[in-house]
């Protein structure tokens, strides 16, 4: 039974390393100008699953279906802004790296400065609470009680 186990374990891995290394189909453009406006166009396109990778750099399989979508709708003669309305549409404005600023994208636009200002202004509020000197305000009885209570605690360790 052993002697079975080594042949299928090596046919298995090779499998599955064919499948690993599947690509998408090359797309075959009419001439270089339409091959530059498809890889100009989808870089500026966010990939949905990924959501930090335009759909250029992206493996997501939503990445792949949506590179073919494009490609087979500049084929047929839409214009760029045809093709992103529709994926807007579709999609909502975070499909676009570049939104428009509008209504519905200024949480888009400007929520990361307003959690760069929070953070800056926190951090300089607890600079501020730590750099003041709290023993300061302790009596001189109260030092000395302090400092018989740590004593003790040391010794006793």
């Amino acid at each position: 039974m052993f002697k079975y186990l080594r042949p299928i374990s090596l046919i298995l891995l090779l499998a599955t390393t064919l499948l690993v290394h599947a690509e998408d189909t090359p797309f075959e453009f009419k001439d270089a100008a339409m091959q530059d406006r498809y890889m100009s166009f989808i870089k500026q396109i966010r990939c949905l699953v990924c959501q930090n990778e335009s759909l250029a750099d992206s493996q997501a399989d939503l990445a792949g279906d949506l590179r073919r979508d494009i490609f087979t709708m500049m084929g047929s003669g839409k214009s760029n802004e045809q093709i992103k309305d529709f994926l807007v549409q579709r999609y909502g404005d975070f499909v676009l790296y570049k939104p428009p600023l509008q209504g519905t994208t200024i949480l888009l636009w400007f929520l990361p400065f307003v959690f760069l200002v929070i953070a800056v202004l926190s951090v300089v509020y607890f600079i501020r609470v730590r750099s003041k000197d709290t023993g300061s305000n302790m009596s001189q009885d109260d030092r000395e009680k302090l400092e018989q209570v740590l004593g003790e605690n040391k010794s006793e360790v």
